[in-house]
């Protein structure tokens, strides 16, 4: 739930305080203050606070600043002075606190974290648009039924740090960005950032349901590379026991991400007794799809079909296969999400666990990270290590992790050392790691392992634990 600062007084305060109630789909929590009972609703919503006081009192906004974390503040009052007094007032106590306000006065401050809105020239464009031969706004385009539409990527989403080659655009299209108040080429390496605004065209019901998918912050993940799990399951290069462990921790993958369904194709089948038992562990689950490939199809043939039929968003498979040349290329070509499955498999995970290497990828992959635990319900558990000395300035993205975790409402423990990581990884049960998946990984290396530092590759090349690999844009 994100959590909103509301300050109203004034004319349209009233107005407004009904917009918003009238907008409420209860993914917010909204704080209002107010001077006026006038504004307040008859009937309060669950999810609205109301606290009356005079917002100019720096001690008394304190108090709701100070109580809750708000992502975001919106401001409506009646002079300037009120309404400076107000913004001071806030940036004293939460300075990146993103604050939109309504301005009559011409207000002009240089804050990358305040959005001015000019009252004026909103009721001026509002006019003009019913005059002849002038270009009006998206919503009275093409068929006017909301085809066309704008979503703001909030900080958490699962879409945001996902370049956009990535996202499943099935009966909709991004064909706009906007950054920092610049239109933005598309191109499929692009990587959507918080606070981008897209444009998007597609059916209307479609458009809402990305644009909900937008705004949650949560329970998203596959997507936005697709909706379903996918396992391959190759029977002749794993023993009996092995197939048995695997399935097991496939029935409670399907059952963790509870919003998708789950594909699994066989090949090359190798005893009718294992089938029997796959198919009886799934037989009351109509949210598994058993498929069987008894001629040996090739991997890229059955990934190409099957992706384009089912929908998928992350593909499972046993690390035995990624040591196969074949199939090692085939996955490498892969650009979703890939979930490795281990030697020490539970039916359980009670952490997941990242070693922070690179900045650049890990701030991409970091939803990921959080939405991916609060669907398993694991805590996360971040190791910032540099036994070598690199010196690497991870500040900015060690807050970036603490701030989604609390977006995310998830528990994060952040190991800041000069430890060896992979050694405390190895001290770790019952645990997921979760890091990006980088060409580099699949690279033939030396066999002499103390050559290497880098702790995404010897990571890599572990097969103990399960691994979830996130596709990113590499610089």
């Amino acid at each position: 739930m994100k959590k909103i600062l509301v300050i109203l007084d004034g004319i349209v305060a009233k107005k407004l305080m009904r917009r918003i109630v009238e907008s409420n789909t209860t993914e917010n929590n909204y704080d209002v203050v107010y001077m006026n009972d006038a504004i307040v609703p008859e009937q309060k919503p669950s999810n609205f606070t109301f606290y009356k006081f005079d917002p100019t009192s720096e001690s008394k906004l304190a108090m709701v600043l100070d109580k809750d974390i708000h992502i975001q503040a919106l401001v409506a009052l009646n002079s300037k002075d009120e309404m400076l007094n107000v913004i001071k007032n806030i940036k004293a106590r939460k300075s990146t606190l993103h604050i939109s306000i309504l301005d009559y006065w011409g207000i002009e401050i240089e804050d990358p974290y305040l959005n001015i809105y000019k009252g004026i020239e909103v009721l001026a464009n509002g006019m003009v648009e019913r005059l002849p031969n002038i270009p009006v706004m998206a919503q009275n385009i093409g068929l006017k039924q909301g085809e066309i539409m704008e979503i703001k990527i909030p900080f958490g989403s699962s879409y945001a740090y996902r370049y956009i080659g990535s996202i499943e655009q099935n009966e909709w299209k991004i064909f706009g960005l906007y950054r920092n108040e610049k239109l933005i080429n598309i191109k499929p390496s692009l990587i959507l950032k918080p606070n981008d605004i897209i444009l998007v065209i597609g059916k209307p019901t479609v458009l809402m349901q990305v644009y909900n998918a937008i705004g949650k912050s949560q329970g998203q993940f596959p997507m936005p590379f697709g909706h379903h799990l996918y396992f391959y399951l190759d029977m002749y290069i794993q023993t009996k026991q092995r197939i048995l462990d695997v399935i097991k921790e496939v029935k409670y993958l399907n059952n963790m991400f509870k919003s998708t369904k789950m594909i699994i194709r066989i090949t090359r089948p190798t005893n009718v007794g294992i089938l029997d038992l796959i198919k009886e562990s799934f037989k009351d689950d109509d949210t598994v799809l058993i498929r069987m490939d008894y001629h040996y199809e090739p991997m890229k043939k059955q990934l190409k079909n099957d992706m384009k039929k089912y929908d998928i968003g992350m593909v499972i498979l046993t690390h035995e296969m990624f040591k196969i040349k074949e199939y090692a290329k085939e996955i490498k070509a892969l650009t979703i999400p890939i979930y490795k499955l281990g030697e020490e498999l539970t039916g359980s995970i009670k952490k997941t666990t990242v070693l922070v290497n690179d900045v650049n990828s890990y701030e991409q992959i970091s939803p990921v990270i959080f939405d991916v635990a609060s669907q398993l319900k694991t805590k996360t558990k971040i190791f910032d290590m540099d036994p070598i000395g690199e010196e690497v300035d991870k500040t900015t993205l060690l807050n970036h992790f603490e701030n989604l975790a609390k977006i995310f409402n998830q528990k994060v423990e952040v190991i800041s050392n000069d430890n060896n990581p992979i050694r405390e990884l190895k001290k770790q049960t019952n645990t997921l790691q979760i890091l990006p998946l980088k060409n580099e990984m699949f690279k033939q290396r030396f066999s002499w392992k103390f050559l290497y530092t880098n702790p995404d590759l010897i990571s890599f090349d572990m097969k103990k634990y399960s691994q979830l690999l996130i596709p990113v844009i590499e610089e």
